[in-house]
């Protein structure tokens, strides 16, 4: 089997897989990185999001050996300090946006890549940025506003 070098928050890891093994198989399985969940395994959910080069991308369908040199980060790379967490998990956090938390690290990382190409978003932007995300539970509009506030926060 061929070994992959992976560039994962900011630590290079190596695993040893299949070609096709999908990403958030060798995230999950081998490097016990479980940010990302698997919700359809057909890239339609959103629960397996991560960002390759700062923006969000489903990792179920995406084979390990497509992804070269990227620089991915999972949810457990967003924190800036130790203990810290991102902006964007802060302003979940404070507006209290998710009940389950299923679809949370999806619409977490959505919601970095969105702001990391656009920091004042309006409503019909973050819509649409969480187009691919469901969430089951219907907290959307908490969810809207933690994006607010988090890039009134950055």
């Amino acid at each position: 089997m061929p070994t992959y070098q992976l560039n994962i928050n900011g630590s290079l890891k190596k695993v040893e897989t299949k070609a096709d093994t999908p990403l958030l198989y060798v995230l999950r399985d081998y490097l016990e990185l479980n940010g990302p969940k698997f919700g359809c395994g057909l890239a339609q959910c959103g629960a397996c999001n991560i960002l390759i080069n700062g923006s969000a991308s489903t990792s179920c369908m995406l084979p390990v050996s497509s992804v070269g040199d990227a620089e991915i980060t999972t949810l457990e790379g967003l924190a800036t300090e130790k203990n810290k967490l991102h902006t964007v998990q802060q302003a979940f956090v404070n507006e209290q946006a998710a009940q389950c938390g299923y679809c949370l690290n999806g619409m977490v990382m959505v919601a970095v890549s969105l702001l990391n190409t656009n920091a004042n978003p309006d409503e019909a932007e973050i819509r649409n940025a969480l187009q691919g995300n469901l969430c089951r539970c219907g907290s959307h509009s908490r969810i809207i506003r933690a994006i607010k506030t988090a890039a009134k926060n950055l």
